[in-house]
C-alpha cells in the first residue's frame, strides 16, 4: 500500500494535467455542440499548433506562454478559414460527410507534418522549467502551474463569452435551433465558422501550455485527442462544465492509475472510464448542450 501523501501527490499532479485535458476537450465539445459533428482533425490541429509554438521559440526566442495569444489567434483564423472554405463547401450540409472531410483533413495534415518535420522529437527547454512550489507532498514546477492556471482562466473567459456576448448568444441559439436562428436573422454559416475557429483556438492555447512539457512529434495529436474524446463523453457532449470536470477526473484517474499500475498500464484507466460511462451513463455527467 502507498502512503497517503504519495496518493495525494498523485492526485494533485493529475489535477494539474487534467485542466489542460479539459482545455483540449473544450474545443471539441464546442464544435460538437454547434455543428453536431465530431471533429476528427482536432488532434492534428493541436499538433500543428504545438509546432507553431515550438518554431516561434526556436527561431524567435518567444516564450510559449507569451506566444499563447498569437498562436490562439492564428489557430482561430485557420479554423475559421478551414470551415468556410473546405468543410462547409464539401459537406453539402450532410453531417456524415463532414466526419469524412475532417478525417481526410487529419490524414493530410499529419502526413504533411511527417514529410516536412520528420518524426524526430522537438523539445522546448525553458530556463525556469525546474522552478516551482514545494507543497510538502509534491513539488509543482512552473509549467504545471502555468498550464493549470491558464486553462482555468481560458475556460472561464470562454464561458463568459458564451453567456454575455451577442456572438455567444448567437452560437447558443444556432446550437439549439438552426432554422429558428436563421429566421431571426443570424448568419448561421458565419456562426458555424466562428464556432469551429474558437474550438481550434482552444487547442492553439492548449498547445502553448503543453509544449514546455511534452515533446512535439507529428503523432502527438493522437495522444491528446483520444483523451479529449473520453473527457467529452464523460462530461457530456456539448457541456463546458462537463468538459472541465471530466478533464480533471481523467487527469486524476491517469495519474493515480499510473501510480498503482505503472505509466503504461495506468492509461488503461482512461479506456475503462470511457467504457463504463458509455455503459451506464451514455449522456455523460452533464449531458446538455452548451451549458
Amino acid at each position: 500500500m502507498y502512503d497517503f501523501s504519495i496518493i495525494l501527490a498523485s492526485v494533485i499532479n493529475g489535477t494539474m494535467t487534467g485542466a489542460v485535458y479539459a482545455l483540449v476537450a473544450l474545443g471539441l465539445t464546442l464544435i460538437y455542440g454547434v455543428l453536431h459533428i465530431i471533429n476528427f482533425a482536432h488532434g492534428s490541429m493541436l499538433m500543428v499548433a504545438m509546432y507553431a509554438a515550438f518554431f516561434l521559440f526556436a527561431a524567435g526566442g518567444i516564450d510559449p506562454y507569451v506566444a499563447l495569444p498569437l498562436v490562439a489567434a492564428l489557430a482561430f483564423a485557420f479554423g475559421y478559414a478551414l470551415q468556410r472554405s473546405v468543410i462547409s463547401k464539401t459537406s453539402h450540409g450532410r453531417d456524415e460527410i463532414i466526419l469524412l472531410v475532417t478525417l481526410g483533413i487529419s490524414i493530410v495534415i499529419e502526413n504533411a507534418a511527417l514529410f516536412f518535420f520528420t518524426s524526430n522529437e522537438r523539445l522546448v527547454t525553458l530556463p525556469y522549467d525546474i522552478e516551482g512550489i514545494d507543497l510538502g507532498v509534491t513539488f509543482l514546477v512552473v509549467p504545471q502551474l502555468a498550464a493549470f492556471g491558464a486553462s482555468l482562466v481560458i475556460t472561464f473567459l470562454l464561458w463568459l463569452f458564451m453567456a454575455r456576448t451577442d456572438t455567444g448568444k448567437a452560437i447558443r441559439a444556432v446550437a439549439k435551433e438552426r432554422l429558428g436562428a436563421r429566421l431571426v436573422g443570424i448568419n448561421v454559416d458565419h456562426i458555424f465558422a466562428i464556432s469551429f475557429g474558437i474550438g481550434t483556438a482552444c487547442v492553439g492555447a492548449a498547445a502553448c501550455l503543453l509544449v514546455p512539457t511534452f515533446p512535439v512529434t507529428p503523432q502527438i495529436g493522437y495522444v491528446f485527442v483520444l483523451i479529449a474524446f473520453t473527457v467529452v463523453v464523460l462530461g457530456g457532449m456539448g457541456s463546458f462544465v462537463g468538459a472541465l470536470i471530466g478533464g480533471l477526473i481523467i487527469g486524476i484517474a491517469e495519474s493515480v492509475g499510473g501510480l498503482f499500475f505503472g505509466e503504461t498500464l495506468g492509461k488503461i484507466s482512461i479506456s475503462l472510464i470511457f467504457i463504463l460511462v458509455l455503459l451506464f451513463r451514455p449522456t455523460g455527467l452533464f449531458g446538455q448542450r452548451l451549458r
